[in-house]
């Protein structure tokens, strides 16, 4: 610790690119090294919101997509975006009914993470839904979407495998594994 200060230097920004859910800003920076450069930002108007759906008989549910961006199929947890000043918990039970049709009686928040914070300032929260009730899912018009349900420990197994790539659903298996092996021990 102690060297906490900001290095960076910003001499001036400008907007690159603009639409509802991003921005691109470009700034002319002198570097920690003391030298002129430039920096990019994606600026994400919404905060990533994450759902690991467990049901009594602990199995969790994917969501699979084909991914624009990525040009491939990922498999994720229920995911999506909360507009700014909307209570994450309750963008968090919208996601969950969007994409899997589930109601949940029991949320606890698993993390908070920044996603990609060498380019972006995207912010993401997960949470665990458990009392799981189920419903008709409501996908959004850009979602053509499938439902996976398998136990939690095969979704492990498909982040160490390399199946599951998405960053916030790896981050958030991941640690709720942590737990639930971190309080087995206890």
């Amino acid at each position: 610790m102690g060297n906490e200060i900001n290095p960076w230097k910003k001499l001036s920004s400008k907007l690159v690119y603009d639409n509802p859910w991003i921005s691109l800003s470009e700034f002319s920076v002198i570097t920690p090294a003391g030298k002129p450069g430039i920096y990019g930002k994606v600026h994400f108007k919404n905060i990533a919101i994450g759902v690991i759906a467990i049901d009594k008989d602990d199995n969790t549910y994917l969501v699979g997509q084909y991914r624009f961006v990525l040009d491939a199929y990922s498999w994720e947890i229920p995911e999506g975006g909360c507009p700014e000043g909307t209570d994450w918990l309750t963008a968090a039970k919208r996601e969950l009914k969007e994409e899997t049709g589930f109601e949940a009686g029991t949320w606890s928040e698993l993390l908070k993470m920044d996603v990609s914070n060498s380019v972006s300032d995207e912010f993401a929260v997960v949470y665990v839904a458990e009392d799981l009730i189920a419903g008709e899912a409501e996908p959004d018009e850009t979602e053509q979407l499938q439902v996976k349900k398998m136990p939690f420990s095969e979704a492990l197994n498909w982040v160490m495998q390399g199946r599951i790539t998405d960053s916030i659903s790896v981050a958030a298996i991941l640690k709720l594994q942590q737990i639930r092996t971190s309080n087995s021990t206890k």
